[in-house]
């Protein structure tokens, strides 16, 4: 989630004359692929938005899970291959994102074309989504791995409780600084950033430098790993979905630039400019740096190394002295992908508490008492300490990947089958979507399958003494997901069917077009003997912040 997305001035909101009643303008019995455009400033061009993207993208993946990929594809050359499909499945999800984003582009992402595409049952899918947002700690995973590399340079050994401590450090201080100050939370964030673009290109260049037998270290040797690059056993089906788990958290934020389309001048040839662009670049980045990870540590240290893999590079590479400082700048890259992510979330939980789709929506939607989304980051605070607490001492961070990657799978399938439906409307004749970027059919149904894939895939039980956990169940990730969204259909029973049966009113989603010149939807309950003219009066109930402060929403 960008951090652009949310970081713009807001005012009270009015409800305009041409309002409708969904996410898009409909035109007749036909549905028009097309939205009321934003009427804000665009401050977002090419770099700005590429950026977006490369920042959310480039976390702690790279540095944590080359271990776990090597284990589970069992030898070198499968493991890139693992990577290289990964790449793939990612680069055809981009392409859907960049299809519908540049027919809907406002800021949002995905939930406006989950609400563009599934309308019935009404705000089911929004009930879904809120629940998705809502309970899983996206900031959790990163927290630990700096504590992991904060402890191997500190040279003390890690074990899962000490780590665990200093990750709810990391995110406490994360959510402090985010809420008490917005701008200095920016300001670390944009400082962590520089971090990590150093480290992939100085790994990439070492590995380079490795090849061509420039380094003399004391414990570099020749590693010779792509000598017999596919020696070693064959993945297992099981192996190979984990293994694609792992590369495909490595990409978490490919549609970064989704979530602020409504800033971005002229989106569609931005869109189709630095998209490609970032995921590119960092695609190519990635490969490079596992083959510099191979050319530099032996295969049984790549093993034994688990999410400490790139200080281990360094160690082998330059020395003892330069693990340690390697392990503080991978530890300051981790962070800086904490402090977006918390900053991102926590405005989304804000935004759906101004749209009216949380309960106690008031509570969620203020920017009271520190003119930020306190509550908001609050609450994501509170989910990740769950998440970083809650599995068993060795299992934590592989919870946590697999919490947050199935289902952004299950998301990403409905997404996919959804425009899929789409197009066979366009084809029948009953929708206009004409959308100035264009994913293509094949590419639309492979990202499907392969969504569909990793979703299915989980349940197949582990084989050859490979494991997911330690002490969980290997499905465990998998059915707590379920567990998640089934949460959020109870709450659209309650919600949509029970509470308006018993209070007797109905509930109405208008376009409300904010002072600030964003359209966003907006939830009002309307009494079954009332009329429209109910939401005037809630929208000025709902007004509760010091009109004389900016706002940082």
């Amino acid at each position: 989630m960008g951090i652009t997305d949310f970081y713009k001035h807001n005012s009270s909101e009015k409800v305009p004359e041409d309002t409708v009643d969904n996410v898009s303008a409909l035109s007749s019995d036909k549905e028009a692929a097309v939205v009321q455009l934003d009427q804000n400033k665009k401050n977002i061009g090419y770099v700005s938005a590429t950026f977006l993207m490369l920042n959310r993208m480039l976390g702690a993946g790279v540095f944590s899970t080359g271990s776990t990929i090597f284990s589970l594809s069992g030898s070198v050359g499968t493991s890139l291959m693992m990577w290289f499909a990964g790449t793939i499945i990612a680069f055809s999800g981009l392409l859907v994102y960049m299809e519908l984003g540049s027919a809907l582009p406002r800021n949002g992402g995905e939930k406006n074309y989950l609400e563009y595409i599934y309308k019935k049952p009404k705000f089911l899918v929004t009930a879904m989504y809120a629940s998705y947002v809502f309970f899983l700690g996206w900031a959790s995973g990163n927290s630990i791995v700096t504590g992991e590399f904060i402890l191997n340079a500190a040279g003390k050994e890690v074990t899962q409780w000490n780590s665990r401590g200093i990750g709810i450090a990391v995110i406490t201080f994360s959510f402090l600084i985010n809420g008490l100050h917005v701008k200095s939370g920016l300001f670390v964030a944009n400082i962590l950033g520089t971090f990590k673009v150093a480290i992939v290109l100085l790994i990439t260049v070492t590995g380079w430098v490795a090849l061509g037998g420039g380094i003399h270290s004391k414990y570099f040797e020749p590693t010779h790993n792509f000598n017999d690059a596919f020696k070693g056993e064959s993945p297992s089906g099981f192996g190979i979905v984990n293994a694609l788990y792992n590369v495909i958290w490595s990409y978490v934020g490919y549609s970064n630039a989704n979530y602020a389309l409504g800033e971005i001048k002229n989106p569609a040839k931005v869109l189709k400019v630095a998209a490609p662009t970032a995921f590119i670049f960092l695609a190519i980045i990635y490969m490079f740096v596992n083959i510099a990870y191979f050319a530099v540590v032996p295969t049984e240290d790549i093993l034994t190394s688990k999410r400490i893999l790139a200080a281990t590079f360094f160690k082998y590479a330059f020395g003892d002295t330069a693990e340690k400082a390697a392990s503080v700048f991978v530890a300051l890259s981790a962070w800086g992908n904490v402090m977006s992510v918390i900053f991102s979330q926590g405005r989304i939980i804000q935004s759906l508490g101004r749209e009216g789709s949380l309960p106690f929506s008031r509570f969620f939607a203020t920017s009271r008492p520190f003119n930020s989304p306190f509550v908001g980051l609050f609450q994501h605070w509170v989910v990740c300490v769950i998440t970083i607490v809650a599995p068993p001492p060795g299992d934590a961070y592989n919870f946590i990947l697999n919490l947050i990657s199935y289902p952004l799978n299950v998301v990403n399938t409905v997404i996919a089958a959804g425009l899929l439906y789409v197009h066979w409307q366009k084809y029948k004749g009953l929708r206009e979507w004409n959308p100035p970027l264009k994913a293509t059919v094949p590419v639309i149904i492979f990202f499907f399958l392969s969504s569909l894939y990793l979703i299915v895939a989980p349940y197949i039980p582990p084989v050859h003494g490979q494991k997911v956990y330690n002490s969980l169940p290997y499905w465990i990730h998998a059915v707590v997901t379920w567990g998640i969204f089934g949460v959020g259909f109870a709450y659209w029973l309650v919600w949509v069917k029970i509470l308006p049966r018993i209070g007797g009113y109905s509930l109405v989603v208008k376009e409300v077009l904010g002072e600030d010149g964003f359209w966003r939807n907006k939830i009002y309950k309307i009494s079954n003997d009332g009329s429209d003219s109910e939401i005037t009066v809630q929208d000025e109930d709902l007004v509760d912040e010091d009109p004389t402060k900016p706002k940082y929403i």
